[in-house]
């Protein structure tokens, strides 16, 4: 394998590919703007160089000045992480050009699934189910009309890009028109182009997606799906590991699914094969993500498995050293991506110094973390400072355990999106599984200032329909188990114990109290 490695990004996920790197004992070499020179990334690294002003534009999407960088300082391989240039076919060409190994898919597959609307053509012609949609290259007049003939609710898409930018849904042709100018110029910021088109939007819909390996031998193998429909603004605050909306023969079903696709365009290294799941549990192809994505730490936690070693190893022309039965999933994992955002005013990201941080430990938790005390966070970047993974043998044991390490977390100097979290794992819904993806507008409307997490019990009124559904079932659970509950029945009926607090603490010691 090369001995050094270039990260081509920032922030927390240079840091973990940085420590994959250092336990396969190679070389790193990071950069970073001007901006970002005190960072932690930027300490973790053998060597470091600068690559420009603070805005991204110039510095970390400046492909051929990084290109440079790797050949001056003897780099062999460019992992770019995610986001800037991890999808960007042009640099991973430009990488191959100059005699260095892109640590990702072929210049050419990135190009195929980077097109969304080419992407739904493959999993069509593979008779994989995909929602119905317009063609790519429509002017605004062509998508009016393309809406008419789909039907409204309707959801306009960036042809390129990811992470919810370029996104926009609309419920009627004047939402539209006033929609279309506003992702054109998203999705020219965020991807250098304005092309966009149409997917029929799903109401109640779940956000499941499949973590896909291979290797340059044609080997292709699944790692098991997350769900991410807890989203804000089609942009993922919390995934999990496995999903709780899936059977088994669905489970298996949409495993299948993203192989087929995988080997279809001979895919290499890690992607992820996103899919939506509606109420009645018809699944719908979405669209590859041919890159590491924030949140395959999940999967990691389920696993075993570290996937970033696995794309160093592959992209060092190893194959899998495993088959698909060898793959195992054991217990559950929940991620939570700590924002600098402010939820009580419509998400709206956050700068300052950060003064006191205090990251959680303990059994079961991870903390992929790209700051430290001191550090100024900017305007310039993602709003993503952090990960907290919790991992526990149930689902409510890995709940239990990120309501610990949540309520340990100290981040003074920048709002966070902490608090958000907080009131998440004590709401009914999400404890119940009853949720999707617009559960969060749902649940914090936009009200200005005056909106506070405080209002989360009042999350508790709109679904006692569910919560009845979801208490009857753990308790008729626990009386198959042959548990004694009488007196912790005389607690409850007192209102001094949570149900599903004690749901919690029940599957951690299989039985009340």
């Amino acid at each position: 394998m090369p001995d050094k490695v270039l990260v081509a990004n920032r922030g927390e996920v240079a840091v973990r590919v940085l420590r994959s790197c250092r336990e396969l004992g190679l070389r790193t070499v990071a950069v970073f703007s001007e901006a970002d020179r005190d960072m932690p990334h930027v300490r973790y690294a053998d060597e470091a160089y600068g690559i420009g002003p603070p805005p991204a534009a110039e510095s970390y999407l400046q492909g051929d000045r990084i290109v440079q960088i790797a050949l001056d300082a003897g780099a062999k391989l460019v992992h770019p992480g995610y986001g800037f240039l991890a999808e960007v076919p042009a640099f991973a060409r430009k990488c191959l050009d100059a005699g260095l190994t892109f640590v990702g898919p072929r210049p050419e597959t990135m190009a195929l699934l980077g097109d969304k609307p080419a992407a739904r053509g493959v999993a069509r012609e593979l008779g994989i189910p995909v929602l119905a949609g317009s063609e790519s290259g429509l002017d605004d007049e062509g998508l009016l009309e393309a809406a008419e003939r789909l039907g409204y609710p309707v959801m306009l898409k960036a042809v390129v890009g990811g992470g919810g930018m370029g996104i926009r849904a609309a419920h009627s042709r004047q939402e539209l028109a006033a929609a279309i100018p506003r992702a054109r110029q998203e999705a020219q910021a965020a991807f250098g182009g304005d092309e966009v088109y149409l997917e029929r939007l799903v109401d109640g819909a779940r956000h499941i997606e499949v973590q896909l390996l291979g290797d340059t031998h044609g080997h292709v193998v699944h790692l098991g799906e997350r769900e991410c429909s807890i989203q804000r603004r089609h942009q993922k605050l919390i995934e999990e590991a496995p999903s709780r909306a899936l059977d088994q023969e669905l489970r298996q079903r949409i495993h299948r699914a993203a192989v087929r696709i995988g080997r279809a365009v001979g895919y290499v290294s890690a992607g992820t094969v996103e899919f939506l799941l509606d109420p009645g549990g018809q699944f719908y192809f979405l669209e590859v993500n041919p890159r590491l994505q924030v949140e395959h730490t999940v999967t990691e936690a389920v696993t075993g498995i570290d996937i970033v070693k696995e794309q160093l190893r592959i992209a060092a022309g190893r194959d899998l050293h495993y088959t698909q039965d060898a793959v195992l999933s054991r217990g559950w994992g929940l991620e939570c991506r700590i924002l600098a955002e402010d939820p009580n005013r419509g998400f709206a990201p956050c700068v300052g110094e950060v003064s006191r941080l205090r990251e959680p430990a303990g059994p079961g938790i991870r903390v992929d973390s790209g700051i430290s005390e001191g550090v100024t966070i900017t305007p310039y970047y993602d709003s993503l400072l952090a990960k907290l993974i919790a991992w526990g043998e149930t689902r409510a044991v890995a709940i239990v355990r990120m309501r610990r390490a949540l309520a340990e977390y100290q981040i003074a100097g920048v709002t966070t999106n902490l608090h958000l979290y907080r009131a998440l794992m004590d709401s009914t819904r999400f404890l119940g599984g009853q949720f999707d993806t617009g559960f969060v507008e749902e649940a914090f409307p936009r009200q200005g200032d005056r909106e506070t997490l405080g209002a989360a019990k009042g999350w508790e009124a709109e679904s006692d329909r569910r919560l009845a559904a979801a208490l009857t079932a753990a308790l008729l659970e626990h009386r198959r188990r042959g548990g004694d509950d009488s007196d912790q029945r005389a607690q409850l009926s007192q209102g001094r114990v949570s149900r599903w607090k004690m749901l919690g603490r029940w599957e951690l010691t299989n039985r009340w109290g």
